[in-house]
């Protein structure tokens, strides 16, 4: 059987090597995007990576952490790969141009609008 384990170099602790069930939920949403980011570098003819969906984490940060993690989003959606991010979070309604909003109805329905 194969395992797998990362382990984070945290720069801002003088480089201390620590196991990612240290990180804080904040932490592993950027670790999260930083291993998403180098996967979209990867792509390729065979390997083609179109589409990146990100499920929240974008609550945990604070907003510069918010702020470097959207610019990373725009940088990597500039080289043609479309991101969508699936959040609850108010303050990014503001910086996303185009979504598609799931609204509860109740009675286990829903409504979607787009909006642009």
């Amino acid at each position: 059987r194969l395992s797998l384990s990362f382990v984070v170099e945290d720069r801002f602790q003088g480089g201390e090597v620590r196991p990612t069930t240290t990180l804080s939920g904040g932490e592993r949403f950027l670790v999260s995007l930083a291993l998403a980011l180098g996967l979209g570098q990867l792509r390729s003819n065979k390997t083609p990576l179109e589409t990146l969906l990100l499920d929240e984490g974008f609550g945990t940060l604070d907003q510069e952490s918010q702020s470097i993690a959207m610019s990373a989003l725009d940088r990597l959606q500039a080289t043609g790969t479309q991101v969508g991010i699936i959040s609850h979070v108010d303050a990014l309604r503001e910086k996303i141009p185009a979504q598609v909003i799931v609204e509860k109805l109740g009675d286990g329905r829903s409504r979607i609008r787009l909006s642009a």
